[in-house]
């Protein structure tokens, strides 16, 4: 296994997952005042985005490499835009909501895409599926919550 192509796609995830958590830090408080029930699934997904961070950069150090703890372009750009519509409209909830549903799903294609390449080692794969798993899992009970909004 060529340990380049498992430290750049364990990077590319890195990236994805710095996205995550830049875009958890964007949920206003005040969505939580029409659904605290989702309080605690949603400070469960902050823990998990930096446990999973961590647990990437040790991957990438362990196989030589040197982590590239930044975010993605797509990731910055799609927070500016979250900021500009935000800046127009009201009620900012249905459409955090909206954000965390469109950010789990891309995350979830990044993952099933970095698991389908090839380019992962077996003890990258176990821990990238594994996180693939926590992703959809998060991603499934905001989902059902953004369909029952429409």
């Amino acid at each position: 296994m060529d340990n380049k192509k498992t430290v750049a796609t364990l990077n590319d995830l890195l990236n994805i997952t710095n996205d995550r958590i830049q875009g958890f830090s964007k949920v206003e408080e005040k969505v939580w005042d029409n659904y605290s029930f989702l309080k605690n699934d949603y400070d469960q997904m902050v823990r998990e985005s930096q446990i999973m961070k961590t647990d990437l950069i040790t991957l990438i150090t362990e196989k030589g490499g040197e982590a590239d703890d930044t975010s993605t372009t797509a990731g910055a750009i799609h927070r500016t835009w979250i900021d500009l519509k935000n800046s127009f409209t009201g009620d900012h909830t249905e459409s955090t909501l909206e954000n965390v549903v469109f950010g789990e799903k891309a995350a979830i294609n990044s993952y099933q895409e970095a698991l389908q390449s090839g380019d992962l080692c077996s003890e990258s794969t176990f821990v990238v599926a594994d996180q693939l798993e926590q992703l959809k899992s998060s991603y499934s009970k905001f989902d059902r919550l953004e369909r029952t909004l429409i």
